[in-house]
């Protein structure tokens, strides 16, 4: 089985699959800016979470808007798609679709707390029912035998069960198992507890002491930037880091030259509108434009005018208006700056 896992460097860190975010626009201008030219290309990539369920049960015109979440450009790679589901043989047939396509892994969500996902038992439902999670892991494994599975989870439901929680996951013996250092309870709502992720490491070498074939644990929760994480991956012992948030408006974070933090304002503003042209290109006949504009924020911000050019942004209806906008804010503060 090809494991593109064991091979990446340690550490290794990872774009976190966000839902509206980690698009095919926004994963496209993450490569170009973090992967062209930099020592770091070996980051992995996740997609948007993905209905297996819909891939399998969906009529035509369904299947074809969910088959544009699983698009990519060779420039991803490694690129891991993941999907939710409850039900195993949705599961394996997806598994299957991500191998034909020419994904690198599959993972599979059992953290995500959205309650329309719980409702089907999937998602975070997933941490109270070990089996089921078992089942699925195993029934990803059937469907993409060449592509290693992997599972992004929490530290428990209401509580933090993680003991019992990774150790029936490591029964399954999945390639990575991503871990958001809160419960599904939690939320966002308090700080990550990074200690936690010491004690994964520990339940897993315990389970696993042929170090060839350990899952490897991926630490992830508040991480600022690339410096934060190795520095917790140093604390935990982990073999990498998710990162998130932290990738909002700084496409270059995963260089770790930090770059576009310290570019000029018009530089990064002519990067705003190359992400929502291709938002445009690749997405528009699938997703409303508003979805781009939760980028706004995040690359506007830290400068004179900032807030007054969001607020015109925000009336934007498509990628034209969004150029002509920046164009005349450039133009504005070149004279009058």
């Amino acid at each position: 089985m090809k494991n593109f896992w064991q091979t990446l460097p340690r550490p290794f860190f990872v774009l976190a699959p966000m839902a509206d975010v980690t698009d095919a626009a926004f994963r496209r201008v993450v490569a170009k800016y973090s992967k062209i030219g930099h020592p770091m290309s070996d980051f992995v990539m996740y997609t948007e979470f993905v209905s297996a369920d819909g891939l399998c049960l969906a009529n035509k015109e369904g299947k074809a808007k969910l088959l544009r979440d699983l698009q990519y450009s060779e420039e991803e790679h490694p690129i891991v798609a993941q999907f939710f589901t409850a039900q195993p043989g949705h599961m394996e047939r997806a598994a299957a679709l991500a191998q034909e396509l020419g994904f690198d892994g599959v993972d599979i969500n059992m953290g995500c707390p959205d309650r329309a996902i719980e409702k089907q038992g999937a998602g975070a439902r997933l941490m109270q029912n070990p089996r089921l999670a078992r089942e699925l892991i195993v029934a990803a494994k059937r469907g993409a035998p060449k592509l290693p599975i992997s599972v992004k989870t929490r530290l428990g439901y209401n509580k933090d069960t993680l003991d019992e929680w990774l150790a029936a996951l490591l029964k399954a013996e999945p390639a990575a198992i991503a871990i958001h250092a809160r419960t599904r309870r939690e939320m966002s709502a308090t700080p990550a507890r990074w200690e936690r992720i010491t004690r994964a490491v520990e339940i897993r070498n315990d389970l696993q002491q042929t170090i060839d074939d350990r899952t490897l644990i991926v630490g992830n929760g508040n991480l600022i930037d690339i410096d934060d994480a190795k520095e917790k991956i140093k604390e935990t012992g982990a073999d990498g880091a998710m990162l998130g948030r932290a990738v909002f408006g700084n496409p270059a974070l995963f260089s770790n030259s930090h770059e576009l933090a310290h570019k000029p304002v018009e530089q990064k503003l002519n990067i705003l509108v190359e992400h929502t042209k291709l938002f445009e290109e690749l997405l528009s006949d699938v997703k409303s434009f508003a979805v781009m504009k939760k980028h706004f924020r995040a690359y506007i911000e830290g400068f004179d005018g900032a807030k007054e050019l969001r607020v015109r942004l925000m009336e934007a209806d498509n990628a034209a208006e969004v150029e002509a906008v920046v164009k005349n804010f450039i133009s504005y503060y070149a004279v009058n700056g």
